[in-house]
């Protein structure tokens, strides 16, 4: 077989040998570790993983010889990075409509659309982003983009469900873990062109499902005529109503944050802001609520009118103000990576560094309502975490550890298979990238 046979192959069983070995007996030693749990930084400190989960840390932590041990000294450790919002396992190529399963142009199912069953687990993109930190990420459907006339679909973009990017078997670690609701303009593009229609044909979902929910037991499984949405979406919106499934609402204008507040006390909603352009100009209400906001504080210019308040460090504003905030690029899944170079940028407009760092990590999995990985590198926690080369939010710092359910991970992917095949300037060239004046 020859050299590009073998790449080929190994492209294709990237994806297919994802699955970790059995938890192992690890200990990390002498590292600076952030755990972004009760116990703080740890200086030349030491995390003992078990079973899959922390067993132990602290400074002067005897090791058992048994223990597999990766040496930490001039290191630093944190949890894994968790993307917030991604296409990861939905979309493989955005241009190709065959690999994108997070858009559904139909109204049909409307908020009981769910992205669970579409994701790909050997997606070579979870690779990519495994080895560079990323180990788990939020799979979120989303409302098709209107182009040069109102698109097809719903307002309910769907459920998204919560990976793990290690394991082939068992990676949806919650499935249906939010309901995504697209409002403001984008969300105008469903009900007639104006964002008032769609806070109407939200509140009607609404007001139906309250009114199903009331009807004898008997009644509700024929009782589809008269009503804006069918029977599975009501299903869902009843779970939303009763605080069970959080609601992520797409949005940027404050006035339509305002609103979405309003409707969500009104219905009992327990509301996510993703986006938030214009968050921290009601980030003490929003605070005050304790609704959280997914942002990427990058987008910092008016891109169009519902983004004129954008500002460089308004996650530091809501952030002083008491909000819960993660960091994410919605719905860019080959970058999502990228997340703690975002975070970084925030810190350079006045977040903190460990508020920058736990946007990445550990308040995912709080906003998500994950009992698991929410107190950072504490012990009964998953394990969870990456060794980095230096301060994670550097962008010239690389992963050179990560573990994921206390395995030990790969650190290959598509793209590194592809420079290390060209990494030998000297060798053999395939004949299609030799020079034409090669003999």
């Amino acid at each position: 077989m020859n050299r590009f046979s073998l790449t080929a192959a190994a492209l294709i069983t990237i994806g297919a040998t994802m699955n970790p070995a059995a938890a192992q007996r690890i200990a990390i030693e002498g590292a600076t570790i952030h755990t972004l749990g009760d116990a703080g930084t740890l200086e030349q400190g030491t995390l003992l993983i078990r079973d899959g989960k922390i067993a132990a840390l602290g400074p002067k932590l005897s090791v058992p010889g048994d223990v597999k041990t990766i040496a930490g000294k001039d290191k630093v450790v944190t949890p894994g990075l968790f993307d917030a919002l991604s296409a990861l396992g939905v979309e493989e190529v955005e241009l190709v409509a065959g690999t994108v399963d997070n858009e559904l142009e139909s109204s049909h199912l409307g908020a009981a659309f769910d992205v669970t069953g579409a994701i790909n687990p050997r997606s070579t993109l979870i690779p990519i982003n495994r080895i560079e930190g990323v180990t788990r990420a939020m799979v979120a459907p989303t409302s098709p983009s209107a182009w040069l006339s109102t698109p097809p679909g719903s307002l309910f973009a769907g459920q998204g469900s919560v990976i793990s990017l290690a394991p082939v078997s068992d990676f949806v670690i919650k499935p249906r873990a939010a309901l995504f609701v697209t409002l403001g303009k984008h969300g105008a593009d469903f009900t007639g062109g104006s964002r008032a229609g769609t806070l109407g044909e939200l509140r009607e979902a609404l007001e139906d499902t309250r009114a199903w929910d009331a009807l004898p037991a008997g009644q509700k499984q024929t009782a589809n005529p008269g009503y804006a949405i069918r029977r599975p979406a009501r299903e869902v919106l009843l779970k939303a109503m009763s605080g069970e499934l959080p609601v992520v609402a797409r949005v940027h204008r404050a006035s339509d944050i305002g609103a979405a507040l309003a409707l969500a006390d009104e219905f009992g909603l327990r509301l996510i802001i993703a986006g938030g352009a214009e968050a921290w100009i009601i980030a003490d209400a929003l605070a005050k609520a304790r609704v959280p906001v997914i942002l990427n504080p990058v987008d910092n210019l008016p891109e169009n009118f519902e983004q004129l308040g954008a500002r460089p460090d308004s996650a530091a504003i809501l952030h002083a103000a008491g909000v819960l905030i993660a960091i994410a690029d919605d719905g860019e899944s080959h970058q999502a990576r990228n997340i703690r170079q975002l975070a970084g940028n925030a810190v350079a407009h006045g977040l903190p560094w460990d508020a920058a760092l736990a946007s990445v990590t550990v308040n995912p999995a709080r906003i998500y309502g994950l009992g698991n990985g929410r107190d950072g590198l504490m012990p009964g926690q998953g394990a969870d975490a990456v060794v980095w080369s230096g301060d994670p939010l550097e962008v010239t710092t690389m992963a050179e550890t990560v573990i994921i359910n206390g395995a030990v991970q790969s650190m290959t992917s598509r793209q590194t298979l592809l420079r290390d095949r060209y990494l030998d300037k000297d060798g053999d060239w395939p004949a299609a990238y030799s020079h034409p004046s090669s003999p």
